[in-house]
C-alpha cells in the first residue's frame, strides 16, 4: 500500500475534496488514515514462539534419527534462547516485521476495530441528521473501510461502499493514497447528494480535513 507520505499539498486537496463533497448534501465525512492499527508484539511473538517450538521438535526427531542424543536441560537451554532470539531480537528490535508474522483475519480485525473506534472519537456518530460517513484506511494493515451512520444504512447497501473501498484500496495500492481519498470522497459525495441533497440551512459538523494518526 502507500508508502509516501501524505504532502500538505495533499492535504488542501482531500480537504478541499470534502468541502465541495457537502456543498451537494447534507450528509458530512470525515477521513481518517492510520499508519498502523496495532502494534501487533504478542500475536507475533506467540507466533513466532510456536514456530520455534514446532522446529525444535523437528530438529529433535531428526538427531534422535541420526542417533544424536542431547541432554533434556540442554535442549529446553537451546529452546529458550531459540525463543529469546527471535522473540526479543526479532521482534522487539525490528518491530516491522511484527506484522508479517500475524494472520491477515486478526490485522484486518485490528483495523476494523481502529475504524469503529474513530468513527466513535471522531463524533461521526453524532450529526443532527446521523448522515455521517468516515472513510478511514491502516497502511499497515492493507485495509480501508467506509463507516456510515444510521441515517445512511437504511438507505445504502453496504455494495456501494464496498465499490468505494475497492477503489480506493486499488489507488492506494498504486501509491496514490491522496488521489484514493480525493475520488472516494467524490463517490461517496455523489451518494450522499443523491438520498440527502443539502437543505436551506445545513451546517458544517464536522472538521473537512484528513487526520493522520
Amino acid at each position: 500500500m502507500a508508502t509516501r507520505p501524505i504532502s500538505p499539498q495533499d492535504h488542501d486537496r482531500i480537504a478541499e475534496a470534502i468541502r465541495a463533497a457537502e456543498a451537494t448534501t447534507d450528509g458530512e465525512i470525515y477521513c481518517v488514515v492510520a499508519h498502523a492499527s496495532d502494534g501487533y508484539f504478542f500475536p507475533a511473538a506467540f507466533l513466532a514462539t510456536l514456530g520455534v517450538f514446532v522446529a525444535s521438535l523437528a530438529v529433535a526427531y531428526g538427531l534422535e534419527a541420526l542417533w544424536l542424543t542431547i541432554r533434556l536441560p540442554h535442549f529446553v537451554l537451546a529452546q529458550l534462547l531459540a525463543m529469546a532470539a527471535v522473540v526479543l531480537a526479532l521482534l522487539w528490535l525490528r518491530p516491522a516485521l511484527r506484522i508479517h508474522l500475524v494472520p491477515r483475519r486478526l490485522r484486518y480485525q485490528a483495523a476494523h476495530i481502529n475504524a469503529m473506534k474513530q468513527f466513535l472519537a471522531r463524533n461521526v456518530h453524532r450529526t443532527q441528521a446521523r448522515t455521517g460517513v468516515l472513510i478511514f484506511v491502516s497502511i499497515a494493515e492493507r485495509y480501508a473501510e467506509v463507516v456510515a451512520d444510521a441515517g445512511i444504512d437504511v438507505k445504502v447497501g453496504q455494495h456501494v461502499w464496498d465499490s468505494v473501498v475497492r477503489d480506493l484500496t486499488q489507488h492506494a495500492g498504486d501509491d496514490r493514497l491522496a488521489d484514493g481519498f480525493v475520488k472516494a470522497i467524490e463517490s461517496v459525495g455523489a451518494v450522499l447528494a443523491g438520498h440527502f441533497p443539502v437543505t436551506a440551512g445545513d451546517t458544517n459538523e464536522l472538521d473537512d480535513h484528513l487526520v493522520e494518526i
